[in-house]
């Protein structure tokens, strides 16, 4: 349960950063033709092409920041809810401190293996490119 909802934090997370991206990024290319500092402005394929792309990217910024509330408070009650399985108390014999050292450490080794993954994945990418 707990790693269902950790995938759903981090993929909801990362879906809505997305979003709000690109929604920004459609909205902000609509404006660039309409004002005519990239190709010819209204009436062209290039706008008729841009307020299609506005259409999806209004409510993709709509929608994704009362999202990301729901997971930023989400995340909050997680936290505040796992520490305490994470605290290690020095007093007592049968210390759980060892739960978040083994969550630091899982949390560490995906980190590293993403970045080693991505760093090969780029430089594939950049060979096939050349």
């Amino acid at each position: 349960l707990i790693a269902m909802l950790l995938a759903a934090i981090g993929s909801g997370y990362m879906m809505g950063i997305m979003m709000s991206n690109a929604g920004g990024a459609w909205d902000n290319a609509k404006k660039l033709v309409e004002g005519g500092e990239y190709r010819k402005g209204k009436g062209s394929e290039w706008h008729k092409a841009n307020v299609a792309g506005d259409t999806v990217g209004d409510p993709f910024k709509d929608t994704s920041g009362p999202s990301m509330n729901i997971l930023i408070k989400l995340m909050t009650v997680y936290g505040l809810i796992a520490i305490g399985l994470m605290q290690p108390d020095i007093y007592v014999n049968n210390s759980r401190g060892w739960i978040g050292a083994i969550l630091l450490g899982v949390t560490l080794i995906l980190c590293i293996l993403f970045a080693l993954w991505n760093a090969r994945r780029t430089y594939r990418i950049r060979e096939e490119a050349k």
